[in-house]
């Protein structure tokens, strides 16, 4: 899953950045909120980070540019104004959430998994494909009486497949799920995370669509 955080705190978005890569997050990090829209208009993130002390354009403007333009990506505001009248306006303006620093970054990544939960009109940390069911918390799958474990490259391609079965995703929007826009990407990285999925759960499960990228075919799991 793909996070756009919008700080301007270095050594602060140093730390959310690295501490939500250990939950298999992939952050982009800007620090002004000028680019805020450029970036949500021409990249798909799960779920928005913002901050409402920024240098050049208050977050709560950053906040009500996004809904103007129809952008539904869940916004958790991150910031440390903790007035009353500050949450209900930035509640008000469209926000999914409002946390208060400083924080505990265990809790920061359980407000994510709700809110995503939530977006993605589930209930509960997994998701079910036929027979087999992606747990979000462990990053496994329970599949024909195994336990499949993915590492942190792997986890945002399988998680993506699963949250929409069937659907066929380009090769430059799988590429960049499970890095970061600073992270250096091999030519070859996508095929060979694709090889190792298929090796675990099952080459038939993947399919490759000619000169567009991949698909989860459902059916395989029934």
């Amino acid at each position: 899953m793909r996070i756009l955080l919008i700080e301007d705190d270095e050594l602060l978005g140093e730390g959310i950045k690295s501490a939500l890569s250990h939950f298999s997050y992939t952050v982009d990090w800007l620090r002004k909120g000028k680019h805020a829209l450029p970036a949500l208009s021409q990249n798909d993130f799960s779920l928005v980070i913002l901050d409402l002390g920024l240098p050049d354009i208050d977050g709560i403007t950053v906040l009500k540019n996004i809904r103007s333009q129809s952008i539904d990506a869940p916004v958790l505001i991150l910031t440390a104004r903790d007035q009353i009248d500050d949450k209900i306006l930035g509640l008000d303006s469209g926000a999914d959430d409002y946390m208060v620093k400083p924080f505990d970054v265990r809790e920061l990544a359980a407000r994510i998994k709700s809110l995503t939960r939530r977006s993605q009109g589930r209930c509960e940390n997994e998701i079910h494909v036929g027979n087999a069911c992606l747990n979000i918390d462990r990053r496994t799958l329970a599949y024909n009486d195994s336990t499949i474990e993915f590492t942190r490259r792997e986890f945002p391609l399988i998680n993506e497949f699963f949250e929409k079965p069937g659907k066929v995703f380009s090769r430059e929007y799988l590429e960049a799920l499970p890095y970061g826009w600073n992270e250096e990407i091999e030519s070859n990285a996508l095929e060979v995370h694709i090889h190792n999925l298929r090796k675990k759960i099952g080459s038939p499960a993947i399919k490759t669509v000619r000169g567009v990228g991949y698909v989860l075919i459902k059916e395989f799991f029934q």
